[in-house]
């Protein structure tokens, strides 16, 4: 008992020092996440230019497509192998990332990051439709994690450090510390803590920092000025946000039955299939290319016409979904965005032609790029934040929030599943192997949901499951020592300490406890 006691003492111990701590290690986590998020933008650029290069010459000199081919399986079975490598570095790595954090999956940052970069960097010469912004939340979320491990205190914080590096990779990634900081709190942690926001807040400006000194202030898509929508024509929002929300649903679809296709070969030659697929988009359609920043670009300043934009948004889809469904280390955030923008620009020069202002349809373009990032990823107010901070100023933000919504709501009333949340339970469910977890026993800390099990009762009230013992309950800045007449209110974090043996259970369970399953 006296052991147990112990151990109730030095967890609240931590628990109060944490906060001064965690603001340092923060800043550290930001540095190193950002360098890592950097080089990994400079080689995948690179790789991505390089390409496009490539391609136009294969245009003039035919002949050297043979060899071209040979490389390209050469390459993919060197991918390939490298995945079976380290499963964990497969696909986008945000899904993994959740996994670790709110789930308790193991994860080891030093393969994470040889795979990633050495994947990565070779893909890329293929210019495969894949994002840089998945791999760089994983890859921040390692580099918080190499943090962690070697000054970490509890595993709570390390859970902490894990979600600031996250939240530093997206920021390096998109110039958009806004972005970082809420993409933490709404897609990896699902919840609010004031510590997750500091720990992602600090890990996040230093990031950006970090990538404003090699890149410079220019975001990351610079949009041509274009004038705020007019109150009077907000009624063109409506069939923008129906439309993003069904192109967001239809992106789901499509990458999920791809990579159920693809889930039919051999491994070693799925790779190498996208790689092949590559050719005749980088050779007829350069613009699909990358991640989609160019054809960004086009479709937001596009005088051509709708029928060219219709080509792209199917190709780049398309082109998306069998680069993503081989399992090749790669994200989808930047191409969801760019199918968005196409749509948006089809949307905009119709309605041109029945009363809208040309010099509007940049605007739908942009809101149909949040669109259709909120339908697929549900997290609409990173969609909201990215999109500003990429436009780089906030005059726009009420026309892309009722955009984002639209999109949403159409996405829910189609019963699409949340992107990442569906990829995760396609990696637990393929992985043969039991999953590996973090080491048991410890502090887990878990928020309160407003219409929980829990919510508004006594700690004696309720029936907690066995081995939990509940030493702590964080109330916005105060920490309460809970008794058996504490009640318990919707927002407050349990600090709970579980024993080793019954620790995914009590996670579970408790987790069912303060969640409002309503939601």
């Amino acid at each position: 008992m006296s052991e147990y006691k112990t151990k109730i003492y030095t967890a609240l111990s931590s628990l109060s020092q944490l906060k001064w701590t965690l603001a340092a290690k923060g800043l550290l986590t930001g540095a190193v996440a950002g360098l890592l998020a950097v080089f990994y933008r400079m080689g995948i650029e690179y790789g991505t230019e390089t390409a496009i290069k490539i391609y136009a010459y294969f245009k003039i000199h035919p002949l050297f497509i043979i060899p071209w081919v040979l490389g390209a399986g050469a390459v993919g079975v060197f991918v390939a192998w490298l995945i079976r490598l380290e499963p964990m570095a497969n696909g986008s790595g945000i899904p993994q990332v959740e996994g670790v954090v709110l789930f308790g999956m193991k994860m080891k940052w030093n393969t994470i990051l040889a795979v990633r970069f050495l994947a990565g960097f070779a893909s890329s010469f293929f210019g495969l439709s894949l994002g840089r912004e998945g791999p760089s939340i994983q890859i921040g979320a390692a580099g918080g994690q190499a943090i962690a491990r070697n000054l970490r205190k509890s595993k709570l914080e390390e859970n902490y450090l894990i979600t600031g590096g996250a939240a530093a990779g997206l920021a390096a990634a998109f110039n958009a510390p806004l972005s970082g900081m809420v993409f933490a709190l709404e897609e990896v942690h699902r919840s609010f803590s004031p510590l997750i926001l500091l720990s992602a807040t600090t890990a996040s400006l230093t990031a950006d920092f970090v990538s404003k000194y090699f890149f410079g202030l220019q975001p990351v898509l610079s949009f041509t000025a274009f004038p705020e929508i007019p109150i009077h024509l907000y009624y063109w929002l409506i069939p923008v946000g129906l439309i993003s929300g069904l192109i967001g649903s239809l992106i789901n679809k499509s990458l999920l039955w791809f990579q159920t296709l693809y889930g039919k070969l051999p491994d070693l030659i799925r790779p190498g299939i996208a790689m092949l697929i590559a050719l005749p988009c980088g050779m007829f359609f350069p613009l699909v290319l990358g991640s989609g920043q160019d054809l960004i670009k086009f479709a937001e300043t596009t005088t051509s016409g709708i029928s060219i934009l219709v080509v792209y948004l199917v190709v780049k889809l398309l082109f998306t979904s069998t680069s993503f469904g081989s399992g090749i280390p790669g994200g989808i955030f930047m191409p969801i965005l760019a199918v968005g923008t196409l749509s948006g620009s089809i949307v905009g020069i119709l309605a041109s032609h029945v009363g809208l202002p040309p010099e509007y349809i940049s605007d739908l373009a942009v809101c149909a790029m949040a669109g259709a990032l909120s339908a697929s990823v549900k997290a609409p107010v990173t969609s909201i934040l990215l999109t500003a901070e990429m436009a780089g100023s906030l005059t726009h933000m009420l026309p892309v929030a009722a955009c984002s919504f639209l999109a949403l709501l159409l996405s829910d009333l189609l019963h699409i599943e949340p992107i990442y949340e569906a990829l995760l339970e396609r990696y637990v469910e393929n992985t043969d192997d039991e999953l590996p977890m973090q080491k048991k026993g410890g502090l887990l800390e878990l928020p309160v949901e407003f219409g929980c099990d829990v919510a508004g009762k006594k700690i004696s009230e309720i029936e907690w499951p066995n081995g939990a013992l509940i030493v702590g309950v964080r109330r916005g800045e105060k920490e309460l020592v809970p008794r058996g007449d504490t009640q318990i209110m919707p927002g407050d974090y349990l600090v709970i300490l579980s024993t080793e043996e019954n620790e995914t259970a009590i996670r579970d369970s408790v987790r069912g406890l303060c969640r409002n399953e309503s939601c």
